[in-house]
């Protein structure tokens, strides 16, 4: 009998410990512009940590505050600050949250690779995005009509598009929203008289990147502060936060894994 009640215990005990290794789940929700690189760091960290299982979707920054806010991911990637209304919101719903900066990006404004145009000033950039400027030969391109395209309004990078250039104007109602990064890419890369706006990550030779008062994107021009469309790219996590996310937050952080991925992806990391 006491064999078996052993036996029994013995099996008790793996199965609980079996429970917990296999539940080691951690949630990631948000920008569709930090996806790319946190879907790299993801997979290596993983390939590192059998133990642990993270799941990542990009619905926008928006999406992902109101998720961390909410309680229902472990982590949310943003592509610009937290408002003041959503970190009230969160102190509201007793999820005090922590955002933490990983990187730094450019906001580039893309065309069509057969686009002539290769530089537009700040002021041009409102114009054309506000719908004033309305044809290519305004700004030294072609005789034809401007074709806008914007993120949408859960976006990050539309927030900080409004921010940097749009300076209280309106986007344009005729602009043609995008829900994601990828999308904008595509679009902009099947019309010859598109204009839109992206993560540097994302420029790629579907599309071409026009600079911006003279001054192309990059990791240089951001860090010596020249570009004018550059912006911090975040994670945000719970002020009492797990273990395990701990853990994978210091991974993100470290400049041998984390942030030599992100360098690798297309951003500019903040430790080195």
């Amino acid at each position: 009998m006491k064999r078996l009640l052993s036996l029994v215990l013995s099996l008790a005990l793996c199965f609980a410990a079996a429970s917990a290794f296999a539940e080691t789940n951690i949630r990631v929700d948000g920008s569709t512009t930090v996806l790319p690189a946190m879907q790299k760091i993801v997979e290596a960290y993983m390939k590192a940590n059998p133990g642990v299982n993270i799941t990542v979707s990009g619905g926008g920054s928006g999406n992902g505050i109101k998720a961390i806010i909410d309680g229902t991911t472990d982590i949310a990637m943003a592509s610009r600050e937290m408002k003041q209304k959503e970190i009230d919101t969160a102190k509201e719903k007793g999820n005090v949250v922590k955002p933490m900066e990983i990187a730094m990006d450019a906001i580039v404004p893309i065309v069509n690779p057969a686009n002539p145009v290769t530089n537009l000033t700040t002021e041009q950039l409102q114009g054309i995005f506000s719908g004033k400027i309305k044809n290519w030969k305004e700004v030294g391109g072609e005789d034809k009509e401007i074709v806008v395209i914007s993120r949408d309004s859960s976006s990050g990078t539309y927030e900080a598009w409004n921010e940097l250039i749009m300076k209280g104007q309106k986007v344009s109602p005729s602009a043609l929203l995008q829900a994601s990064s990828g999308a904008v890419l595509q679009v902009v890369g099947k019309n010859k008289y598109a204009i839109a706006y992206d993560g540097f990550a994302y420029v790629n030779k579907t599309v071409k990147g026009v600079s911006v008062n003279g001054v192309a994107g990059g990791e240089k021009s951001v860090a010596d502060k020249t570009y004018p469309v550059a912006r911090p790219l975040f994670i945000i996590v719970p002020d009492k936060i797990s273990d395990p996310v701990k853990k994978f937050v210091a991974y993100i952080m470290d400049p041998a894994h984390g942030q030599k991925i992100i360098k690798e992806v297309g951003y500019f990391p903040i430790k080195k």
